[in-house]
């Protein structure tokens, strides 16, 4: 090892040595350049022999020419090559000057400096193409390597279920594979065979890779990991050899876990691209499924991956054999929040007005990430404060920050439209206020934002909940109409502000429609044209298509369900004109109010 890097110490120095000796020499004063003369202007010369002072000829021993160079009385020095020399000696012996005979014509070092300089790049990029590190041997040794696993290792993972926070179902499941990994022979008696391949489903953010590296730091095995797109490279075989080279590994280490993360980079479905071709993709999913068939009954190695796409899987991968058991790790609910609160906020100094239990119930649908992502900003914005404790102040501004973006409170704003957006967002929150399957409103601000809002209306869930009805579906709908009705009802006009609200309400009416056959005119059938098949060439090949009739009748009622929604929601803003006035008016005052002072605007 010494040996080596000493190697690649000096190879750089070698270098250096060697172009500041080309430097060197080429500042070396030779001989200054004679004048170039051409055949004609050297017949001139030899025609006044009392100009001539010496002369000296060199001849060039692989052809019959030969360089003459003649020294002039006025000081200059000319030089021209002949193609014979004896006719030149013979001139020279008529007039009875003196010349000196050389041998190979030198070409001046001068001359050569720049070929030298393309020599020492050629060498220079020859040997860096042959490896630096690997001496003479490198480009074999790259190629060697080439071929060879990117998967990390970690012997010492010091990551444990107590580290993970709620799952409880989820570690639970896994513990099962924790007690084979630490006792293979007892399920080995039994006759059990313990799954080769575990798959964790979830959103990103869920905390799959945590999960992994738990189960690893519990039973005590080296922990392989590497990602999907590790595995495939430009050429032809490089991702099955790694695929070979990574198990053939864990086979030397067993027990253990390989974990593939994101794994629908290499094992997509298999023939769904424009004329099903046979690519590298596909030949490493071949050898990845070839691997995890061979091995032997209870060899030790478990293979665990993680994806968010698991309907784009290529369904061999998932048979039993395989990736025989399917661990669905969902987003938490307000109990698990809480936990996780807790666990990250170890680290960190909260000061008493933080109710863990409070922000547990105002994040319904946020992951772990998130979690973790609102409580470090939360932490930056105390530190920035010059604050040494985290108080409710910085869970809000980072509870924003993350949920819809930093408040752009430099912005100028003229009053007209600092109006506009109090109607607007009023509207939103007075409808968020009055349907019960979608309130109540946590937050209202008039302040840009950096998601390009002129302003937000956030409401807060009051719990988690499994199951999404017809009826909630229209009270989102009516929710987001809220500030486009305001702006018609307030200015008799409209703005371009309810762009996105639009689009939302379409994208949920027409999947009431096409998806969750929530019409009684269409019926509970599904004509989502995405579908399962989110591939083109698989679309293509099973060519879906509806009838004209059927499609304006899907038209048709995606529109009468939006006007219904729109009739709802404008009848409920007009009973209470009066909020809509006063919440604007507190809203060009203040540009931010709590969802309690717009409740006690209702009173």
């Amino acid at each position: 090892m010494n040996d080596k890097r000493q190697q690649n110490v000096k190879i750089p120095w070698f270098l250096l040595i060697l172009l500041a000796g080309v430097i060197i020499l080429s500042l070396v004063p030779f001989r200054v350049l004679s004048e170039r003369l051409t055949a004609g202007e050297l017949r001139m010369v030899l025609a006044s022999p009392d100009e001539i002072m010496e002369a000296s000829i060199e001849l060039n021993s692989y052809s019959r020419s030969a360089d003459v160079v003649l020294e002039l009385s006025d000081g200059r020095s000319v030089k021209a090559t002949v193609p014979d020399a004896e006719e030149v000696m013979a001139e020279l012996d008529a007039d009875g000057v003196d010349y000196t005979i050389s041998g190979i014509a030198e070409s001046s070092f001068m001359d050569n400096i720049p070929y030298m300089i393309m020599m020492v790049m050629m060498f220079f990029f020859f040997f860096m193409l042959m490896g630096a590190r690997g001496g003479a041997g490198g480009m074999n040794q790259r190629l060697a390597n080439f071929g060879k696993s990117r998967a990390r290792l970690s012997s010492d993972n010091n990551i444990h279920f107590s580290d993970v926070a709620g799952m409880e179902e989820e570690k639970k499941e896994l513990r099962e594979v924790v007690e084979f990994l630490r006792h293979p022979l007892k399920f080995s008696t039994m006759g059990a065979r313990i799954p080769k391949g575990i798959i964790l489903v979830g959103s990103p953010g869920t905390g799959k890779t945590l999960l992994a590296k738990a189960v690893a730091g519990e039973a005590g095995v080296p922990f392989y990991s590497i990602s999907g797109s590790d595995f495939v490279e430009m050429y032809v075989g490089v991702g099955a050899a790694r695929v070979r080279d990574l198990f053939e590994e864990a086979k030397r280490t067993s027990p253990c876990i390989v974990f593939i993360d994101e794994i629908d980079a290499v094992a997509r479905r298999r023939g769904t691209g424009l004329g099903g071709s046979h690519d590298e993709r596909e030949q490493t999913l071949n050898q990845l499924l070839v691997e995890m068939d061979g091995f032997a009954q209870n060899q030790g190695i478990i293979v665990m991956a993680a994806t968010n796409r698991v309907d784009i899987l290529d369904p061999a991968i998932m048979r039993p054999g395989r990736f025989d058991r399917k661990v669905q790790v969902g987003k938490p609910d307000v109990k698990a929040r809480k936990q996780i609160l807790e666990l990250h906020s170890r680290n960190k100094r909260l000061s008493e007005d933080v109710d863990l239990e409070r922000v547990a119930r105002t994040t319904a649908g946020f992951t772990g990430a998130d979690l973790e992502n609102i409580l470090n900003e939360a932490a930056i914005e105390a530190t920035i404060d010059g604050r040494d404790s985290i108080c409710k102040e910085d869970i809000d501004e980072a509870f924003i920050k993350t949920g819809i973006g930093t408040e752009k409170r430099s912005r100028v704003i003229s009053e007209r439209d600092k109006r506009i957006t109090a109607y607007h967002e009023t509207g939103h929150a007075i409808l968020f206020h009055e349907l019960k399957d979608v309130g109540p409103v946590h937050m209202i601000s008039i302040i840009p934002t950096g998601e390009g809002a002129a302003g937000y209306t956030m409401p807060v869930p009051e719990k988690d909940e499994m199951h999404v009805t017809r009826g909630q579906l229209r009270h989102m709908m009516m929710a987001a109409m809220g500030g486009r009705i305001a702006e018609e009802l307030v200015l008799s006009d409209i703005t371009t502000g309810a762009s996105q609200d639009i689009k939302q309400v379409t994208k949920i009416a027409r999947a009431m429609v096409m998806q969750y056959g929530m019409s009684d005119r269409i019926g509970m059938i599904n004509y989502d044209e995405n579908g399962d098949d989110v591939f083109l060439g698989y679309d293509i090949a099973h060519n879906k298509t509806y009838s004209d009739k059927l499609l304006s009748e899907i038209d048709e009622e995606v529109r009468r369900i939006v006007a219904e929604c729109y009739r709802d929601a404008r009848a409920i803003i007009e009973a209470h004109r009066d909020v809509l006035e006063k919440c604007c008016e507190l809203l060009m005052e203040k540009e931010k109010i709590t969802g309690e002072e717009f409740d006690e605007l209702f009173v």
